[in-house]
């Protein structure tokens, strides 16, 4: 006879919720399908891995980047669909995400979906977010934000090891297929500058390359990499030295081209992408970058346009060393002092003697940073106000424009991107008015004598202008993102932002609080209570009666690291989202906000 006590028996693993997954619908059709239309009960068998995405969204680019690996190791069994949701009026244009697509090297389907129509089955709140469909067609996890391709892939294993018993697994080849591609001596080019030589030097972004043309911005003279030294280059500067320095953007990273003997070198970043909690000043090559989008030689030292995460930074190359110069990281329209300001994807440089101008492209806004380093804002009001209008700055409206070129007189030029033109802004009159209409998506122009080339991207080519001396008359046109407002009631209002640590992950409390919580809103009257930085991701707001509208500005951050006793320096990761979510006063409207970070909202789940 055994007296000893029976093995306890092991706890069931949770069971996830069932919540089956809409179908997948958009106006637009479907892109990288060879025409085929696809379905989810078609896609029966597959893990199917919906990617929320809009092309003007940096995060949603490092998303494409951060999923291209599990996208080709589960290649037989995952199938990643693309939605596209756009923000920007032009980004609700075909032809545009097209573009769009080929420009950022998408090999899985596309759902271009211009009315949100799968967004809002879905309820998604934020670009990025990722949704994880099982085999059987039932939705098991959410994610928003960038940062959670680790948990992803450990789920697409569990789901495989599941289903594959369950004999419910398919596998085989997917269904994309390539387009065709398109011979042009520039694809997608980025920026450009004039070298001493009078040619140009243009940054192709999409093939990997610098190219260097004749005068006539037609002539191939040379092309600088091809062979893996740049990947997706973008903005360039001529420093006083005769070299030129490269954004690198996708490899994290700032080169210097010599054009006289064609030699590459490596000056900033180490390859990986810059995270919450790392160094942000020191050694140029051991501190990391994110996504670097412009350069600008200014008061002695490189100025980087730091889209990734929404700052500016410089490179000093006497003591080799980057450091911030501007910018929290929040992304948003704030001016005053430089360590306070936020951008919102700054993506366009150009430095006069008092001023380094700044498209900052999400904001829809032209910025500038003073001799004291202040940041003040020219044109624009925030994340969510866009459109063509001429007239005095404080009602012009621009539309997401990635460059800036600054003009003998004093004004400057803007590369008003998704309006498809070329506006001028002037300080002496404070007058914003249109210089050329008809570009295709124009990224950056540069001055020749009395005229003005433009980088026509989508065109693949450079255009020469001649400026104007009267400005083109456009009809003013505004618009509002297409997001609905959330309709919430006034007083208290409960913002959970939902965490799950991923399976054998748990939260890192090592070294304190693993979670961070910023809350802000626009216009600041709307919060009488609330807003700040904490570390608890649940937080009671009080809405003010007296604002009709306006807009929460919601930054969470957690942290987990893999949950093994047995392993003394455990693999971490980041989890990090930034919402904007506009919001309408209403009796009767929600009093509990739910923004999913990673995991399913069970507290809404019916």
């Amino acid at each position: 006879m055994n007296d000893a006590a029976p093995a306890p028996t092991p706890a069931p693993a949770p069971r996830r919720a069932r919540v089956r997954a809409p179908e997948l619908i958009g106006k637009g059709g479907w892109l990288n399908t060879g025409g085929q239309q696809l379905t989810l009960p078609g896609l029966r068998g597959r893990i199917v891995i919906l990617d929320f995405w809009t092309f003007c969204c940096i995060n949603c680019l490092h998303v494409l980047d951060e999923l291209r690996e599990l996208e080709e190791k589960h290649r037989d069994t995952v199938v990643i669909v693309g939605v596209h949701s756009p923000k920007f009026v032009h980004e609700a244009e075909h032809q545009a995400v097209v573009d769009a697509v080929e420009r950022y090297g998408v090999e899985h389907p596309v759902l271009d979906d211009p009315e949100l129509a799968t967004w809002k089955q879905y309820a998604v709140r934020a670009w990025p977010t990722l949704v994880v469909i099982d085999p059987e067609g039932y939705i098991v996890a959410q994610h928003a934000g960038e940062g959670h391709a680790h948990a992803i892939e450990r789920l697409v294993e569990e789901l495989e090891a599941e289903h594959g018993a369950k004999g419910t697994l398919r596998r085989g080849d997917g269904p994309y297929v390539p387009p065709e591609p398109v011979a042009t001596d520039l694809r997608f080019p980025g920026k450009a500058i004039v070298l001493p030589s009078g040619n140009f030097l243009v940054s192709d972004t999409t093939r990997h390359q610098l190219v260097e043309l004749g005068p006539d911005g037609e002539s191939v003279v040379r092309r600088i990499g091809g062979d893996g030294q740049f990947k997706e280059p973008q903005g360039l500067a001529l420093l006083p030295d005769g070299r030129v320095v490269v954004a690198d953007t996708v490899h994290h990273a700032l080169r210097a081209f010599d054009p006289v003997s064609g030699g590459i070198e490596l000056l900033a970043g180490t390859g990986k992408q810059w995270w919450q909690g790392q160094p942000t000043s020191g050694p140029a090559l051991e501190v990391d970058l994110s996504s670097p989008w412009d350069v600008a030689w200014w008061r002695g030292k490189v100025w980087i346009a730091m889209a990734g995460v929404h700052q500016l930074w410089t490179y000093d190359p006497e003591t080799k060393t980057v450091e911030v110069a501007a910018g929290t990281t929040n992304e948003g329209l704030v001016d005053g002092p430089g360590a306070e300001a936020w951008f919102a994807q700054p993506s366009g440089l150009a430095a006069t003697e008092d001023r380094l101008w700044v498209a900052d492209s999400e904001t829809s806004a032209l910025r500038y940073v003073d001799a004291d380093g202040a940041v003040h804002t020219a044109v624009g009001t925030g994340l969510f106000d866009f459109g063509h209008r001429d007239g005095d700055a404080a009602q012009a409206l621009l539309q997401h424009p990635l460059g800036v070129t600054a003009l003998p007189d004093g004004s400057v030029a803007v590369a008003d991107t998704y309006n498809h033109a070329l506006r001028r802004y002037d300080p002496a009159g404070g007058e914003v008015t249109t210089l050329a209409t008809d570009l295709r998506e124009p990224s950056d122009a540069v001055l020749v004598g009395d005229d003005i080339v433009v980088v026509e991207s989508a065109r693949h080519r450079l255009t020469r202008l001649r400026l104007p001396e009267e400005a083109v008359r456009v009809e003013a046109v505004a618009h509002r993102t297409q997001r609905s407002a959330t309709e919430v009631a006034p007083g208290r209002l409960q913002l959970d932002v939902v965490f799950q640590a991923p399976a054998g992950q748990k939260l890192d409390t090592r070294y304190g609080p693993s979670t961070r919580l910023l809350v802000s809103s626009t216009p600041p009257e709307l919060l009488l209570a609330g807003e700040g930085t904490g570390t608890d991701l649940a937080r009671e707001l009080s809405l003010n009666p007296e604002v009709a509208e306006g807009v929460l500005h919601v930054s969470a951050m957690a942290a987990s690291c893999d949950d093994d006793p047995e392993n003394e320096y455990p693999a971490c990761h980041v989890h990090q989202q930034d919402w904007g979510v506009p919001v309408r006063l209403a009796e009767g409207g929600a009093s509990r906000l739910p923004l999913v970070l990673a995991g399913m909202d069970a507290a809404g789940a019916s």
